[in-house]
């Protein structure tokens, strides 16, 4: 089976399981009930999916995955290839709205499934930390951990609110909310605080590198 067909299969399959788990209740729904729905086979049902639990977070068994694919290809800053990676996360996640709300309606009413989701939000802060230290191993790994856990949450709490129905969050939101995210600096880098100076045009350039060279030391 081809990716993208892979992956619409399994789409198909999270569609059916998530519309049993509303109507009959996450408990009360069996495996031979969402491979009916689905138009499967059991076999073929386990073949791509171990539980009925990881029908659940099919989607973002997905999305990691493209994430890490994107990071293992990305270059340029490290620290935009993260944001990058978010912004496409969430992009997808705005093409299957009805699917991610409707999961969050089973997962908030399913203590097991919410301990899941939990972990679910770790491994990406897990993959994008594991990228930085890769790619900027100089930096403090605080910043790394502080950096990704920033842009995770901020990702999360767009998605939530979206999928709640509280705001009509784009791409766009996220990637202002982003950009607003301190990104950590390499060790021994220039500072990027800008000084502006203001010399008389006749002033001596010797004597201009002089004052500021004083001035600056003063700082």
């Amino acid at each position: 089976m081809a990716h993208d067909d892979a992956a619409q299969f399994r789409l198909t399959v999270v569609d059916q399981a998530l519309r049993l788990f509303a109507e009959r209740g996450y408990e009360a729904t069996t495996v031979d009930e969402i491979a009916a729905a689905a138009g499967v086979s059991r076999r073929t049902f386990f073949r791509q999916f171990r539980s009925k639990e990881d029908v659940i977070f099919a989607d973002h068994e997905f999305q990691l995955a493209t994430a890490q694919e994107f990071l293992e290809g990305a270059e340029g800053d490290p620290w935009d290839a993260v944001c990058a990676a978010v912004l496409g996360v969430f992009e997808r996640f705005t093409q299957w709205r009805d699917i991610a709300a409707r999961r969050y309606q089973v997962v908030r009413r399913v203590p097991a499934l919410r301990e899941r989701e939990i972990v679910t939000v770790f491994r990406y802060e897990r993959l994008f930390t594991e990228f930085l230290r890769e790619r900027l191993p100089e930096v403090p790994d605080l910043v790394r951990v502080q950096f990704t856990a920033a842009v995770t949450a901020t990702h999360n709490y767009l998605l939530r609110r979206m999928v709640r129905g509280e705001s009509a969050a784009t791409v766009a939101d996220l990637r202002a909310e982003l950009a607003a995210i301190p990104r950590g600096r390499r060790a021994g880098a220039e500072s990027d605080e800008l000084v502006v100076a203001v010399f008389p045009r006749d002033m001596p350039p010797r004597e201009m590198a002089d004052l500021l060279s004083a001035r600056l030391g003063n700082l």
